[in-house]
């Protein structure tokens, strides 16, 4: 069975001519929503994705606009209200040394360099200069490592750890 990975969610329709709004998922948005790009959508309780290839692509304030190739009305789109827009495994680009897919990173075992362990990483959140991994410790405490050179000394996708030297008060 094919894994598929979240590009974004349509939370709304966008005027009258077909056009959805997209809160985006992806660090990609320009190459996921290419025109002529293929996505899948997956609804709530539907077994089967649906397979729609990208017509129109702009940003508006915070979302992307996006229209499918055999939608040209509101009332065609309404249904996809709510639903997830999701890219095969094999549409994943290849990433430079040092760059993860952040569902490569979620649910990853964090470990200092002493071998203590903090816990797992449960959401990457992207408030500017760097992310900012949280982790979720055994006791319920979450901590908030800034993924930087000096603090993250190695990651391992296979076998699912994160090894951190923790700067002074970091985990306090």
């Amino acid at each position: 069975m094919e894994k598929y990975f979240n590009v974004g969610k349509i939370v709304n329709t966008h005027g009258i001519r077909g056009e959805v709004r997209v809160i985006s998922r992806t660090d990609f948005p320009e190459e996921r929503y290419k025109i002529g790009n293929t996505l899948f959508l997956f609804m709530p309780g539907s077994k089967e994705p649906e397979e729609l290839v990208v017509k129109s692509h702009r940003t508006h304030k915070n979302f992307n606009l996006l229209t499918f190739e055999g939608f040209d009305n509101v009332n065609q789109v309404e249904k996809m209200k709510g639903g997830i827009l999701k890219v095969p495994e094999t549409q994943r680009g290849i990433l430079a040394e040092g760059e993860f897919y952040f569902q490569d990173i979620i649910g990853c075992n964090m470990v200092t360099t002493d071998g203590e362990e903090l816990g797992k990483v449960i959401e990457i959140l992207t408030p500017g200069a760097n992310d900012v991994w949280v982790v979720k410790g055994a006791n319920g405490k979450e901590l908030l490592i800034p993924y930087i050179e000096d603090i993250v000394k190695k990651v391992d996708i296979k076998e699912k750890i994160i090894e951190i030297e923790p700067m002074e008060g970091l985990l306090s």
